[in-house]
């Protein structure tokens, strides 16, 4: 295999230039919603501290607040910057064009309009009281056809791949192209149309909240952080024997570990039991996946670094989930703000660090130019390292705190609330660092597409360095 040539075209394809703007207005969607999401989950924080702060309008209520946070943040970020990056990984690693690119345009119009209209409905009262299926049961067919306009680009590169063998970057995305529309109707079927009885609601709830982690979000990391990860290093990975293994035990075990959030609930102890067994199984995926992709680690570039991190963040996400599963653990920590920060662990350093990374590497392929701010990339980097490190320390002394003190009956709430009260402040800041961080990522974003729409002069930058020999084709 030869070296490829140093200059953009090397790196720029005519994959790229032909699905330049349908993923880029995918992604230039996602990174709104972040920015949205960033100034409610602020909101949602400072009333937690500050409980009269806008309590007069009822459409920023703390539960409103947070649901219209949550559904942001999932099916407006992480589902336009997921399905960007797969369809660009299957179309690169297929090796032919994206096809039907216009119903991507439609699809993510279509997307982007549903969510927006659930959140209003969230805000006026319409909110569904589902953990992540929140949004009004009036958007949520639309959601599923406009997903299905999307994926239909990724399904067709997968289908139409011009190379024998595949990838795991590829297993994943296929995965969870496929996987979320039968996630999200079945969901929809037994808890809103025509839900289970009693205590099943429950168990089918944890199942879909679990599952839009383990069998949707978690899958479009890993294409993400599988196809990057090479790239950056220009190495094999080193026990890429085991890949399909970790594969089928994340899709076959991780389903079944929706139940760790039931443990003492009024469900058979069997549900829990078998999410606690799932879990630990479910490290097996974790300790394979770190030990294919830690050639990461040190990497000087943005994407590698926050690639790097959020694998990390992702492997220890799974350590802390079997830990806490466990019933003698349970007990303190239930129902306290440990399960707010194993969220934000997931959610935000697991699956963000790691798209954010894949959209700092695909961004300049896609457009054929550098980022029009290295400054902004940089201080973007620190303030979101910096910012997830806090929040989930924070979240997690006051979820410590927290379920001493609940165990104890004569420590009242006023108690509870003041020994919290420091830790939560300071996930205030924290969630302020994000969002500031993330408007600097809009702004460069902005800027940078800008420039590609309407050039006033050819980029100056080579923004890409000397690919090494893993880097011989685009794909």
């Amino acid at each position: 295999m030869t070296t490829a040539p140093t200059n953009a075209s090397a790196e720029v394809t005519a994959i790229d230039a032909a699905a330049r703007w349908p993923l880029l207005l995918l992604i230039a969607s996602a990174i709104s919603w972040l920015v949205l999401s960033g100034v409610l989950a602020l909101i949602a924080s400072i009333q937690l501290v500050q409980p009269a702060f806008l309590a007069d309008c009822s459409v920023f209520t703390h539960g409103r607040t947070v649901a219209m946070q949550e559904s942001i943040f999932v099916y407006g970020w992480a589902a336009n910057a997921g399905l960007a990056i797969a369809l660009w990984i299957l179309g690169r690693l297929g090796g032919s064009l994206l096809r039907a690119t216009n119903w991507v345009v439609a699809g993510t119009v279509a997307w982007n309009l549903a969510v927006a209209l659930g959140v209003i409905g969230i805000a006026i009262g319409d909110a569904t009281s589902i953990v992540l299926l929140e949004l009004p049961r009036y958007v949520q067919l639309i959601m599923v056809v406009a997903y299905g306009a999307i994926a239909v680009s990724g399904v067709l590169a997968w289908i139409g791949r011009r190379t024998e063998g595949t990838y795991a970057a590829q297993w994943y995305a296929v995965a969870a192209l496929f996987l979320f529309p039968w996630l999200f109707s079945a969901a929809q079927m037994m808890l809103l149309w025509a839900p289970l009885r009693g205590t099943l609601q429950a168990v089918a709830a944890g199942w879909f909240s679990q599952g839009v982690w383990t069998l949707w979000l978690a899958p479009l990391a890993l294409a993400a952080a599988y196809y990057v990860v090479p790239k950056v290093t220009g190495r094999v990975l080193p026990s890429y024997e085991f890949a399909p293994h970790s594969f089928w035990c994340l899709l076959v075990v991780g389903g079944f570990t929706g139940g760790r959030h039931l443990v003492g609930g009024p469900v058979p102890a069997w549900i829990a039991s078998l999410a606690i067994v799932s879990c630990v199984l479910l490290l097996f995926h974790y300790f394979i996946v770190f030990i294919n992709l830690r050639g990461g680690l040190g990497r000087g570039s943005t994407a590698a670094r926050l690639v790097s991190v959020g694998l990390l963040a992702y492997a220890l996400g799974g350590l802390v989930d079997a830990i806490t599963a466990f019933r003698g653990v349970a007990l303190v920590t239930q129902f306290t703000f440990i399960d707010v920060a194993q969220q934000q662990l997931a959610l935000y350093g697991g699956f963000s660090l790691i798209l954010l990374g894949a959209i700092y590497f695909a961004v300049p392929r896609l457009t054929g130019r550098s980022w029009v701010s290295g400054a902004l990339v940089s201080g973007h980097a620190a303030l979101l390292l910096a910012g997830v490190a806090v929040l989930v320390a924070s979240l997690s002394a006051a979820g410590w705190a927290q379920g001493h003190d609940l165990l104890n009956a004569k420590t009242s709430f006023a108690t509870i609330a003041e020994h919290t009260r420091t830790w939560l402040l300071l996930g205030t800041a924290a969630q302020g660092v994000l969002l500031f961080g993330n408007l600097l990522l809009l702004v460069n974003f902005l800027q940078t597409a800008w420039a590609t729409c309407c050039p006033t002069a050819p980029s100056a930058e080579n923004p890409f360095r000397q690919p090494s020999s893993m880097e011989a084709t685009a794909s």
